[in-house]
């Protein structure tokens, strides 16, 4: 197992006991009591019914694992290679709006945090912290998050500003046209507090010029950097967006929090990695809390995974210490679930480690 490394402790986490989350459920529970209300709500919720959020989680909880014993693997190999850069472990950071109103440090405590955990945390549009600051505190790889909106030349300046400070990848998010029924977020009346911006948010709502996938090779156009499309539940989709020319494509339904009862992401996971075929990397997020959840959505196609609200409630628990601790269990969990598996490095996880009723 790796040696657990957490950044140094500000006055704001330093009294904060970690040792008793053990899982990120754990923490979850913790951050419920640390968070505000209004922050709570907003991180915890997905829309309408909330169907799809329940069934990402539970999509991952049927799926069973084939246990193979005797294998002689005690030191798994947890690295994976993605755009030529390599990753420690195949989880990083999904892009989370608003760390502002989680921790005081926002998003300069998350980095931290990603940093001491070895972790690729990719910023959202809707940082409470410029992006500058952000590049600065950083140590480990930086991707940007991105929201297209009508005001092209904005989009044009970020996404280079971006890559000048050394943002190693694009994500575009292409599922959000207009934003979801967000039913818990109308009770709270949610907004940002008074002292808590988003430098680059612009006035949310329909687009007068909608995205298209023109829009992509256009976006691929103003950088050097590999662009991939985030929002992908569709095959067909997935097929466009190759003949769009993107790097990789992220297999999300937005953590749940657009449309409801669209599938799990790990449902339609198999579909997306079989109708691209290796030809670009395919990542996915949404529901990933165990070890054993990034085990199952790499036997299924997927190259890597992102975490969302784990680094959230991560975040409002203890800061950068907290972020750090989060990616540590998962990590930890994904090496026990390596070495119990027989599988002893990430490119050997396949469809074999995947229970099935026998035929006899």
């Amino acid at each position: 197992m790796q040696q657990e490394f957490l950044p140094q402790m500000s006055s704001a986490t330093a009294f904060i006991d970690l040792s008793g989350l053990v899982n990120l459920f754990d923490f979850e529970t913790k951050a419920a009591q640390a968070m505000s209300n209004l922050a709570y709500e907003y991180v915890v919720s997905g829309a309408a019914d909330e169907l799809t959020l329940r069934w990402n989680r539970q999509a991952l909880d049927n799926l069973k694992l084939n246990q193979t014993v005797l294998t002689d693997v005690t030191k798994p190999d947890t690295r994976v290679t993605l755009f030529g850069h390599e990753l420690l472990y195949p989880i990083l950071i999904a892009p989370t709006a608003y760390h502002g109103i989680m921790h005081p440090e926002a998003e300069l405590a998350t980095a931290r945090g990603a940093s001491a955990a070895s972790a690729t945390y990719v910023v959202s549009s809707f940082t409470t912290t410029p992006l500058e600051k952000i590049a600065d505190t950083a140590t480990q790889p930086l991707w940007f998050q991105l929201y297209v909106r009508d005001d092209r030349e904005f989009t044009k300046d970020l996404v280079q500003k971006a890559q000048a400070l050394g943002f190693q990848a694009l994500c575009v998010t292409v599922d959000t046209p207009v934003g979801g029924v967000r039913n818990r977020e109308q009770r709270i009346n949610f907004g940002l507090p008074a002292d808590v911006v988003a430098p680059y948010m612009l006035a949310p709502g329909p687009q007068k010029n909608p995205l298209t996938w023109k829009d992509i090779e256009w976006l691929q156009s103003l950088v050097d950097i590999p662009v991939l499309v985030k929002g992908i539940m569709n095959p067909n989709d997935a097929e466009l967006a190759i003949q769009a020319g993107v790097s990789g494509v992220i297999v999300s339904n937005h953590g749940g929090r657009n449309l409801d009862t669209v599938p799990a992401t790990i449902e339609v996971l198999p579909y997306i990695a079989e109708r691209i075929n290796g030809r670009v990397p395919v990542l996915m997020d949404g529901g990933i809390r165990r070890g054993t959840d990034v085990v199952k959505a790499i036997a299924l196609g997927a190259k890597a995974v992102l975490i969302g609200k784990p680094i959230c409630y991560g975040l409002a628990c203890a800061g950068a210490p907290g972020v750090a601790r989060v990616l540590t269990i998962l990590r930890e969990e994904l090496e026990l679930a390596m070495i119990l598996l027989g599988k002893a490095s990430v490119p050997a996880i396949d469809r074999s480690v995947l229970w099935e009723k026998p035929d006899n």
